[in-house]
């Protein structure tokens, strides 16, 4: 299957927009697709090899899983690639388009048990929340 791709606009730095992407502090604020869940706890160790775990819930106790990966290629504010548990790859390009604008581009391998629209639609709110985060801290 072809790849799933995303991208969004976000009115900061592209360091802003790393910091914010990869540090367990911001991740935690933003890192859920909608607002019945959350994500109380992530781990990050951002170097290749390095492993992050990000804890995802939904807020009523109802259900869970833990979202871990294993870094493949990293370049500070420029790209990450990485690898799922089940072998799925997920490649980010920061593109700074300007001293106060950067782009976010996403390119992931979709799963087989949910439609392409339904992943796109998660991993584009996930993303969406991470932009207003950004933009209004």
């Amino acid at each position: 299957m072809e790849p799933i791709k995303i991208d969004i606009t976000i009115l900061a730095p592209v360091e802003k927009v790393w910091e914010y992407y990869n540090e367990p502090k911001h991740i935690v604020k933003w890192n859920f697709a909608h607002e019945s869940w959350q994500c109380p706890s992530s781990e990050n160790d951002l170097r290749v090899g390095g492993k992050f775990n990000n804890r995802m819930e939904a807020k009523d106790g109802s259900f869970g899983f833990d979202f871990v990966g294993i870094y493949d290629e990293v370049v500070e504010n420029e790209l990450i690639r990485y690898h799922m548990e089940d072998g799925r790859n997920v490649e980010m390009i920061f593109d700074k388009i300007d001293e106060n604008t950067t782009k976010v581009n996403i390119s992931f391998d979709p799963e087989k048990q949910n439609s392409v629209e339904m992943q796109r639609d998660g991993w584009y709110a996930i993303l969406n929340n991470f932009h207003k985060y950004v933009e209004n801290n």
